[in-house]
């Protein structure tokens, strides 16, 4: 029993000392994916007599049995089995959407377990940068396949649903469970994601802004708009790093408020690590590797399942895959406010909004210009103006402060509306170009 503790963890004495000052480190994502999670058994694994075998049991036990989203886990040698044997493609992208599920979290969980050796500063930054690895993945391998329309619509449809169907069913759950009581927030956290929302949204609108002024007097606005998107997602990737900075080291108390010790139904407690370093590194290398996968088969899989279903891409991009990537972050952080703990909420939707917006969308043009893609930062005028509408009511819904069901029913409305929008959507955008403009042809080869 005592060399099964040592195994859980091996810095013993540090991790109990630094346990407390490293729930700086957290992020509301961590604390929304762990009401997830379930207690291990220690005894299970404790009569092996092996050492070595003793701990990697102990391990696979934490990291595959420790989620209540353990029963999907199947899937994944399912889609692997199904590629392999060359089934249906819209069977492959079922199975690997469903195994990302619970990939997801697991990423979650292992980050956090390396974030208790590494410190708070290094251990905040990599939950900051880890928040949403599976969206960056996708948008990754799509932009190798030069699927600009996929990557586009994917990380459009993370911001979307974050802001909208995530914070609205927060808040819509946590009004009618606290009926009796007006809820409040930390509205100085909020302010300082809105801002960042907000400049990320102007990356957005110049290009757009400047293709429509410039088709007025040239016809070869193609090249300045390419450009100008490389300038913005520079400017919004030093934002981002101003924010880590101003997140972790010189503002920090601001988000103390969210980031506290909690302990989850099952009475799982996260105040230690239950894997080594080592051993917790290992297995995230091993989690991205299968993540990238499962990743590669739903976007060589995605038209296929669109023609199958009848459903456009756009409608599976902008919805389907935000749903499932983040199932396990979105339940947690309903529950949260069921509890009347809106600040972790909070931090779920709009940390993870504004994650993807200022990190993960000027990377991907970052990366596709070393790549030779020319992948700029026009969305085009019906994503741009969703995501403005979305950000504008998010900001009047959060400015004061309070919250109630009602706020909650209109966020989660106005995800119908834009979602409706993009079912209807089909035809516009074909399986090769991200939209049918001259402007944006050199994109389009896939």
């Amino acid at each position: 029993m005592g060399s099964l503790e040592n195994c859980s963890s091996e810095n013993g004495d540090y991790e109990a000392a630094a346990a407390k000052e490293n729930l700086v480190g957290r992020t509301a994502q961590n604390l929304s994916s762990s009401l997830v999670r379930k207690k291990s058994d220690p005894m299970l694994v404790s009569k092996v007599r092996f050492r070595l075998v003793r701990e990697f049991l102990a391990n696979l036990q934490e990291v595959v049995l420790g989620t209540k989203l353990c029963l999907l886990f199947p899937a994944i040698p399912l889609a692997i089995l199904a590629q392999y044997y060359d089934f249906g493609r819209p069977w492959i992208f079922a199975l690997s959407l469903l195994g990302l599920t619970p990939l997801a979290e697991r990423v979650s969980f292992l980050t956090e377990q390396i974030a208790y050796y590494t410190g708070p500063t290094v251990g905040g930054l990599l939950n900051a940068t880890c928040g949403n690895a599976t969206e960056l993945i996708i948008a990754l391998f799509a932009l190798r396949q030069r699927k600009i329309h996929v990557v586009k619509y994917s990380l459009f449809g993370s911001i979307l649903s974050n802001l909208l169907l995530v914070l609205g069913s927060s808040l819509f759950c946590g009004g009618l469970a606290n009926l009796k009581k007006e809820q409040r927030f930390d509205k100085k956290q909020s302010d300082v994601n809105m801002l960042l929302l907000l400049l990320g949204l102007l990356g957005l609108l110049l290009p757009l802004m400047f293709r429509y002024a410039a088709e007025q007097h040239s016809a070869l606005a193609a090249g300045p708009v390419l450009l100008l998107s490389r300038i913005s997602s520079i400017v919004m990737l030093v934002a981002y790093v101003a924010y880590l900075f101003f997140q972790l080291k010189t503002h920090r108390q601001l988000f103390e408020s969210q980031e506290v010790e909690e302990e989850s139904d099952d009475g799982i407690s996260e105040d230690k690590a239950v894997i080594g370093f080592w051993g917790g590194f290992i297995w995230l290398v091993g989690m991205t590797l299968i993540i990238a996968l499962l990743s590669e088969y739903v976007v060589g899989t995605i038209e296929a399942a669109s023609d199958s279903w009848g459903i456009s891409v756009s409608f599976i991009s902008v919805i389907l895959l935000p749903i499932v990537g983040n199932a396990a972050e979105h339940a947690g952080s309903v529950i949260f406010a069921f509890k009347n703990k809106l600040d972790i909420s909070l931090g779920v939707a709009l940390g993870s909004a504004a994650q993807i917006l200022m990190f993960a969308v000027p990377l991907c043009v970052v990366v596709a210009w070393i790549m030779g893609v020319s992948m700029d930062l026009d969305f085009s005028l019906l994503e741009t103006g969703s995501l403005a509408f979305s950000i504008i009511v998010t900001s009047f819904t959060l400015q004061d402060g309070t919250s109630h069901y009602m706020k909650g029913v209109v966020l989660c409305l106005s995800y119908g509306v834009i979602g409706a929008c993009f079912f209807v959507h089909k035809g516009v955008v074909d399986h090769n170009a991200f939209i049918v403009n001259p402007y944006n042809a050199g994109i389009s080869s896939a």
